[in-house]
Parts: C-alpha cells; sequence; structure tokens
C-alpha cells in the first residue's frame, strides 16, 4: 500500500509517541513495495531531522519506522547509514541470493489451524500432527506442510506476518517466572557448621481453610534443628520467626538453604540474610537431593511429632510455646542422629552407611576446632548445662507429658 507523506498527520515527535501507544499491540501495517518502503524511510528520516534527535527521539523513530516496513532494527540501522552518506536508494534491478519459497500462504494457513486447535503445541508435536493428518487421514492439503522441520515450525510462529496477524498469536508458551533472588547452587559446607536447609511444613486443610505452618530449619553438618509454628507465611508472621530461629542456633550462620517456594525467595527475607551477612540460596533445577536433608526431617520429625490431620491456625502460637520449651531442646541436645560416611560397593556405587549415632550437640563438640563456630558470648560450659540436665528419657518423658496436654486444648 502506497503511503504519501504529505498526506501523513504524524508531523511531531509527541506525535509519534503517541501514534505507537495507541497502536502498540496491534497488528503491524506494512508497506507492500520495497521501493515504497525506501522512499518513505528516507522522506521520514528528512522530516524529522534524524541526525539531530536524541538519543531516545531516535529511537522513536526507529520504531516507527519498524511499524510501516517491517524491517528489523538492525536493518533500518544500515539504511539510515546509507541515508546520512546520501546513497539510500533502492536498486530495482540488484541480483540477491534467495531462498525459493517452500511454504506458501495457504500451508501457513494449515499450521495456524492446527496451532489454533490444539492451543499451540510444541513444535514437535505440531510436526507429528500434520504428518498424521497427510499420512495417517490421507487429507491431501497437508501433503506440503507436513514435510516442515521442527525449526521452521518455530521461524514461522516468530516472523511470519500471516501467523502473528492471526488467532494463533494468542497461544503463548508458558513462560517460566525468573526470579533474581538467591544464587542456585548446592551448599558445600565442607565439615563447617552454619550451612542451614530449611523448608515450610503444612498442618493441613478442612474446609477451605488452611492449618498452622511448621517452620523447619536443620544445619547440614550437625543436623542442629530448629523449628516454630506460625498461623501463615506471610511477611508479618514470617520475617520475626525466621530472625527468632537463627538467634537459637549456638554458632555462625553462613548459609540460608531452600527450594524455590516465594515464602523464603523474596526481598524480604533476602533482606534481612544480607543484614545478618548470610547467604541466600536454592536448589538447583532437576536437582531433586539438593534439599533431601530437610525433607527426611520433615517426615521423622514434624510429621511424627505433630501427625498430617489438620489443626487451625489459632493454636500456632501454643504450639511455638511447646516448640521452643521442648521440642528443640529435645532434638538437639535428647534425640540421636544417624551420620552416615559415603562408601564404594563391589559395583562401584557410593552408597551411603549410617556408622555414627549421636545427638546434634555432641556432633557440634566432636568438630575440629569446635569453639571457634560458636556466636560470641556461647561457650560450651554453659550448653553443657542445658544439655545435661536431665537424661535422655527424663526429658522425654517431660515432652510427651506436655504433649498430651497440647493435644488436649487442640480440637480438629
Amino acid at each position: 500500500m502506497r503511503i504519501i507523506m504529505k498526506d501523513l498527520p504524524i508531523k511531531t515527535i509527541p506525535q509519534v509517541e503517541e501514534f505507537l501507544k495507541v497502536n502498540q499491540g496491534l497488528a503491524q501495517f506494512e508497506i507492500e513495495s520495497n521501493q515504497e518502503k525506501y522512499n518513505f524511510t528516507r522522506e521520514i528520516l528528512l522530516r524529522f531531522r534524524y541526525n539531530k534527535l536524541s538519543k531516545n527521539q531516535k529511537g522513536l523513530i526507529l520504531r516507527f519506522l519498524k511499524y510501516f516496513t517491517n524491517y528489523s532494527k538492525s536493518h533500518l540501522k544500515r539504511l539510515i547509514k546509507l541515508w546520512k552518506k546520501g546513497n539510500l536508494r533502492f536498486k530495482k534491478n540488484r541480483k540477491r541470493n534467495k531462498f525459493s519459497v517452500k511454504y506458501f500462504a495457504t500451508d501457513i494457513a494449515l499450521l495456524i489451524e492446527t496451532d489454533v486447535a490444539h492451543d499451540c503445541l510444541s513444535a514437535e508435536a505440531t510436526k507429528r500432527i500434520l504428518k498424521r493428518e497427510f499420512r495417517t487421514f490421507k487429507n491431501e492439503k497437508y501433503e506440503n506442510i507436513s514435510k516442515i522441520s521442527v525449526s521452521h515450525i518455530y521461524n514461522i510462529r516468530n516472523q511470519s506476518n500471516q501467523y502473528n496477524s492471526s488467532e494463533a498469536k494468542n497461544f503463548k508458551k508458558t513462560q517460566a517466572t525468573q526470579v533474581n533472588i538467591g544464587k542456585r547452587k548446592k551448599p558445600r559446607p565442607n565439615g563447617k557448621p552454619g550451612y542451614l536447609r530449611v523448608d515450610t511444613v503444612h498442618q493441613g486443610d478442612k474446609n477451605g481453610e488452611k492449618g498452622v505452618y511448621h517452620i523447619n530449619m536443620v544445619d547440614e553438618v550437625t543436623q542442629y534443628e530448629m523449628i516454630a509454628s506460625v498461623e501463615k507465611i506471610t511477611e508479618r508472621y514470617l520475617k520475626p520467626i525466621v530472625k527468632a530461629l537463627l538467634k537459637l542456633f549456638p554458632f555462625n550462620i553462613y548459609e540460608f538453604h531452600s527450594d524455590n517456594g516465594s515464602e523464603y525467595i523474596n526481598k524480604i527475607t533476602a533482606k534481612l540474610l544480607n543484614k545478618l551477612h548470610i547467604e541466600l540460596t536454592k536448589s538447583r533445577s532437576r536437582h531433586s537431593n539438593d534439599n533431601a536433608l530437610i525433607e527426611s526431617k520433615n517426615g521423622s520429625i514434624i510429621r511424627k511429632m505433630y501427625g498430617r490431620n489438620y489443626i487451625s491456625q489459632k493454636y500456632a502460637i501454643i504450639m511455638n510455646e511447646f516448640n521452643q520449651k521442648y521440642v528443640n531442646i529435645y532434638l538437639n541436645y535428647h534425640r540421636p542422629c544417624g551420620f552416615a560416611e559415603n562408601k564404594e560397593n563391589k559395583k562401584g556405587k557410593i552408597v551411603k552407611k549410617y556408622t555414627e549415632w549421636i545427638t546434634p550437640y555432641d556432633k557440634l563438640k566432636s568438630l575440629k576446632n569446635a569453639d571457634k563456630y560458636l556466636k560470641k558470648g556461647i561457650t560450651f560450659k554453659k550448653l553443657d548445662q542445658k544439655a545435661y540436665e536431665e537424661s535422655d528419657n527424663e526429658f522425654a518423658k517431660k515432652m510427651q507429658k506436655e504433649k498430651k496436654k497440647l493435644f488436649k486444648k487442640i480440637k480438629y
């Protein structure tokens, strides 16, 4: 379609900006002839005195030219270079190497029809459907398009004006949410305590109401564990609980590792940990073992302690008091944990052998130069008083007695 410059009402940069805003997301209006595209580009550059424009204004002109010519940004920049030298002319008889057209408008229409019918499947699946239409269902009109490659299906989806002005453009493949908070890596403590694995355990739903949430933190080397219960996993509840739990560990914390859940991978947690000089990391994709330790503790500790039945959020406060007074002390000073060694079997496979069974506190004390890991003001002499004040059985019995009292108050 021919566009005559004198008839074009757009004569100022603000008008260009307004035009692009109004037409954003709409199908592009493309001039048909390449010669007219060149003429239009030259006249626009002259009208708006392109050389004297600011960087932002030049960007607007490039977008404006792209709308009418459908040339790429790089091609338009090449044309502008030619215009600056006074050589922007279209040569009618120039010889160019071109690929012959293999898939015509009718073929692309069949691809569009297929994508609309199937909600735009992957190119590999789409290719199989096109083949089946021709070979299995003997639909002759699919003969040519059935030969299309997977990569060229994506070319058409991304570059064809016919495709992008059709109903098929409404179907977009799911885009993974990219959250640039926390490093995606597996913690490597190298025998040093202070590398925490963190997760949340939900205590069931009932009649559309959410139950209480348990926050679980476990040190990878010593298996030192701290548990807290909260009503909801929102900033109001999580921030003070996370801060309080981190203070309960007797040693310095260096790394805070969780799965990719938004309750921890967010700006609030990142800011809190940054103040405490603790690195925030998250599990890698397709590496289910990255958080295996905390997942096993969720089952063997929290589920065993509280079960799987629904518990209302209103009981979170009394449950958390029970955690602080009894559960956390029991887990760290009175409950032995298994510590594995990696050994190679006859087939060359690495297997874990649980050769050491001691409490997390005893494990901490057994580390070489263990004193240097403790927080300022904390000594093993003080911790021994808490650890050996009561025997394992005495404290466990006391905890079970208090647990029965707690569950009598809880109504399911």
